[in-house]
């Protein structure tokens, strides 16, 4: 299932609306129910390039554009290393925004992207309940994050 399912991932990331599908089926293959990329742009900055349906505009609007090093996914990019929660409802560790919260979502995780060592993006999956990612997942995730690389700049 996992050769397919990159085979269909790389295939998808050329193509128009390419990140919004290839999300999609990456959301729908870990049962997740949320999910968003974010890419580098020339700013510096992680723009927001694909969001699953269902995230609240308010969220969506606080994710457009994400400093490296604040929320989630510029945590992944700044240490180049998945930055997960099982549960960011109740998450103190300071990795978690006030944004993040706002979802409700619970169990989630960010993966960089990465074009070959360097971080260009932020992969992100979550879910509605608690839930822990395990090793072969969070492989899986960061092997996926670097067949999305081909869409950064």
């Amino acid at each position: 299932m996992s050769d397919e399912l990159l085979s269909e991932i790389e295939s998808l990331v050329g193509r128009d609306r390419g990140l919004s599908l290839a999300l999609s089926r990456i959301v729908g293959h870990f049962r997740a129910d949320s999910g968003t990329i974010h890419l580098l742009g020339p700013d510096g900055m992680l723009h927001l390039r694909a969001a699953t349906p269902g995230i609240p505009q308010a969220v969506l609007e606080a994710v457009e554009t994400v400093p490296v090093g604040k929320g989630m996914a510029g945590l992944a990019v700044e240490r180049n290393q998945p930055v997960d929660a099982c549960n960011i409802q109740t998450d103190t560790s300071g990795d978690v925004r006030p944004g993040a919260r706002a979802t409700g979502l619970r169990g989630s995780i960010v993966v960089p992207i990465r074009r070959q060592a360097a971080a260009v993006g932020a992969l992100g999956v979550a879910n509605y309940k608690e839930r822990t990612f395990d090793e072969p997942e969070i492989a899986l995730l960061i092997t996926l994050g670097r067949l999305l690389a081909a869409a950064a700049q």
